[in-house]
């Protein structure tokens, strides 16, 4: 294992220098300039200096060619250096670690809502299958997967403050138990379920057609007992397989949630940097998003093994 892990992160490599190579090229090719908006952020007529913002342009190293900037760039990466902030100046590595932890803990919570909602959820739509029943619950989820996060978050936001009046608008972050958390948790997770729902749902049909559950059935095993021994299991493995899409729309759907919910993570850090064209912050959090990805990706090929052991075995073939 220790073995095919190493090697999965060697063929990674040359992944991430490509996605970096594609961020940073559009960054230098694209409309922009971050030196200039600087100044026309400025009071007074201090853009129309181009000598200063040329002297500027130098001394952050803007002025060089593309591939020496991007050769510098990935060698202070390798040194543990992401640079400072074209706007404010600051470490981008102290403004990343200040927001990573909102993020991660707010993804986190994520998934394991989403594990106990929708596994369970989707369990029981197969086990009613063609019922009223399993029709509200995948006609809910059709639902929750149309509505984007930018819709849902300001709806919630109106709904809740229309059906409780008195109620505080929830904006801010306070912490994983404050109260305010549930209503951005929700939203974030809206489309998660979604997708894990109608997974399960299709694994669960497919798998109550085997012997060995009609086995089950047949020597009189109550109901309960099957789903939870018998199916769940089996279920476990193609749902887990989806970790690597979850964690995406995730990443994506935090950045409407946070900026509306106020929330001081790396999707409202995202939207900063992408108005301010601040360069720095925009790859040191693409850089952060592709590992996410790709550990996530990880995680479900680690897992998988341990669920179906004929994967493997099927590994160990090759």
């Amino acid at each position: 294992m220790l073995r095919y892990v190493l090697t999965r992160f060697a063929i990674w490599i040359p992944s991430v220098l490509v996605v970096m190579l594609a961020v940073y090229a559009l960054a230098f090719y694209g409309a922009g300039d971050p030196i200039k908006l600087i100044f026309l952020r400025a009071p007074g007529d201090v853009a129309y200096n181009p000598q200063r913002i040329e002297a500027i342009r130098e001394s952050a190293g803007l002025n060089r060619p593309f591939i020496e900037q991007f050769g510098l760039y990935i060698w202070n990466l390798l040194h543990g250096q992401f640079g400072n902030s074209l706007t404010s100046g600051r470490a981008v590595w102290a403004m990343v670690s200040a927001a990573a932890p909102v993020s991660f803990q707010l993804a986190l919570c994520s998934i394991i809502l989403t594990a106990v909602v929708a596994i369970p959820l989707g369990m029981i739509a197969a086990l009613n299958q063609n019922s009223r029943l399993d029709y509200a619950i995948l006609g809910s989820a059709l639902f929750l997967w149309a509505i984007p996060a930018y819709v849902a978050g300001p709806l919630l936001m109106v709904g809740l403050i229309v059906a409780l009046p008195g109620a505080s608008v929830p904006y801010g972050w306070g912490g994983i138990l404050d109260v305010r958390i549930l209503l951005p948790l929700l939203v974030l997770s809206f489309q998660p379920i979604a997708l894990i729902v109608r997974q399960t749902r299709a694994a669960v049909i497919e798998v109550l057609s085997e012997d060995f559950v009609r086995t089950a059935r047949a020597k009189g095993v109550p109901e309960i007992v099957v789903a939870l021994r018998h199916i769940l299991r089996p279920v476990l493995t193609p749902v887990v397989t989806q970790l690597g899409l979850i964690m995406i729309t995730i990443v994506n759907g935090a950045i409407f949630v946070e900026l509306v919910f106020g929330l001081p993570g790396l999707g409202r850090l995202t939207v900063q940097a992408l108005i301010n064209s601040d360069y720095p912050v925009i790859l040191a959090i693409t850089l952060i998003g592709s590992f996410l990805v790709m550990v996530s990706n990880l995680l479900v090929d680690v897992l998988y093994p341990l669920l179906d052991p004929r994967a493997n075995d099927s590994r160990r073939s090759r």
